[in-house]
């Protein structure tokens, strides 16, 4: 039994006195007139534990700012963008002109059941960052698949291919096609650079539409390998099956694609998916806060703010050495795949169904018997022309006769 109940059936019961009771119990005379008047009011819910939350909080959110934080969330959610306490206060302060600290949405948040209960995670500070110090000193490139509602029972599959600068995580260029080939890796590099300046490097995965170095070496350096360098740019591909390298373009995508996905009305041919696309890039460049650039800023103004990299290594020099074996067609020619592009060199007929080495030094190329060690053709390939002629004048092929004249 509590003292305030043994006090109350002291005097109401016993009958004793206050005077007495206070004496009995070493406590106050004004709190037993206190405790007194309670019951008398409120009757055994005296005898409960009362609140000892203050009547006013002059520190507390104000309810608006907590009504604008839960609108807040709820319209970059719905939208598909990052919707985190760190976002929110961007949005608040730029936006709104509110200054409210991230802990504050946090436990705001929290308080509201707006945030899912996560595992703990590994801390930052375990991870190993890297981000280049000027605007265009690296650019990450990959592509990434999304699905039409086009009426196909699975939907037709579209390729979007990003250029996106490492130091400030710029969208340089979002596009959407069929299928990405090497063809169109190259276009879509020489149109960015023409629109934002040539980079100094540029980080890739190992597809064969940015390199060829795991193809065996069958297929020389592809359109994207032989255009970098031309223009002296250091090309740099991740390790395999290492993935965190290429981390900014894989996230970015992935960003982009809940995005794309949160969309009420879903693209159904490419020029759609294109234009969604575009608007997400502009949102993303130029008005969504990102959490991994100082200050919360955007990339637009991360990319504008400092001097731009350009390409410093002469790789004029470097050459590609290749050793390949193969066969004479039936009509005297070899295959050669230079910077992306299949070539035919004419050997003649007298060597058809020989097998042959092709040593090739960049644009020289020698031909030579593979059993004999006999040389059958040494060139230097003309990468404007598909068939490398033999240069003999016009006439039969060389042991067949010309059939005679009837008239």
């Amino acid at each position: 039994m509590s003292e305030a109940r043994l006090v109350i059936t002291a005097i109401e019961i016993e009958g004793r006195s206050v005077t007495e009771v206070a004496a009995s119990y070493q406590v106050s005379r004004s709190w037993i007139y206190e405790l007194l008047a309670r019951y008398r009011t409120e009757g055994d819910a005296t005898f409960q534990p009362r609140s000892r939350r203050p009547k006013t909080s002059p520190t507390a959110t104000p309810q608006a700012t907590v009504d604008l934080i839960i609108t807040l969330r709820k319209q970059l959610a719905e939208s598909g963008l990052d919707a985190g306490p760190d976002t929110i206060a961007w949005h608040l302060e730029h936006r709104h002109q509110v200054m409210v600290s991230v802990s504050t949405i946090a436990r705001t948040l929290t308080r509201q059941s707006l945030v899912e209960p996560q595992p703990k995670k590994r801390p930052k500070s375990s991870y190993i960052r890297f981000e280049a110090e000027q605007p265009n000193e690296t650019w990450q490139s990959d592509f990434t698949h999304y699905r039409l509602t086009d009426g196909t029972p699975t939907g037709t599959d579209t390729e979007i291919i990003t250029w996106l600068d490492d130091h400030s995580r710029y969208a340089l260029h979002v596009s959407v096609h069929p299928r990405v080939t090497g063809r169109i890796v190259v276009d879509t590099f020489t149109g960015t650079a023409a629109q934002h300046g040539y980079p100094a490097s540029v980080l890739t995965d190992n597809g064969m539409v940015y390199t060829t170095r795991f193809a065996g070496g069958r297929g020389g350096r592809n359109g994207l390998e032989s255009e970098l360098q031309r223009l002296d740019i250091v090309q740099k591909n991740s390790r395999p099956n290492h993935p965190t390298t290429c981390g900014k373009v894989e996230r970015f995508q992935q960003t982009m694609k809940n995005w794309l996905t949160a969309q009420p009305v879903q693209p159904a041919t490419i020029d759609e998916l294109q234009t969604l696309i575009d608007a997400f890039v502009a949102t993303y460049n130029q008005h969504r806060p990102h959490r991994s650039l100082p200050h919360r800023a955007t990339p637009a103004t991360a990319y504008h703010a400092r001097p731009k990299a350009g390409p410093s290594a002469d790789r004029s020099t470097e050459t590609h050495y290749r050793v390949l074996n193969d066969k004479v067609d039936a009509e005297g020619k070899l295959s050669l795949r230079l910077n992306g592009r299949m070539h035919h060199i004419g050997i003649g007929t007298e060597h058809a169904r020989t097998q042959v080495l092709k040593l090739v030094d960049g644009l020289h190329v020698r031909v030579i018997n593979a059993a004999t060690g006999e040389l059958l053709r040494e060139l230097t390939m003309d990468p404007t022309r598909d068939y490398q002629p033999l240069g003999r004048p016009p006439g039969p092929r060389p042991g067949k006769r010309r059939s005679p004249d009837p008239s």
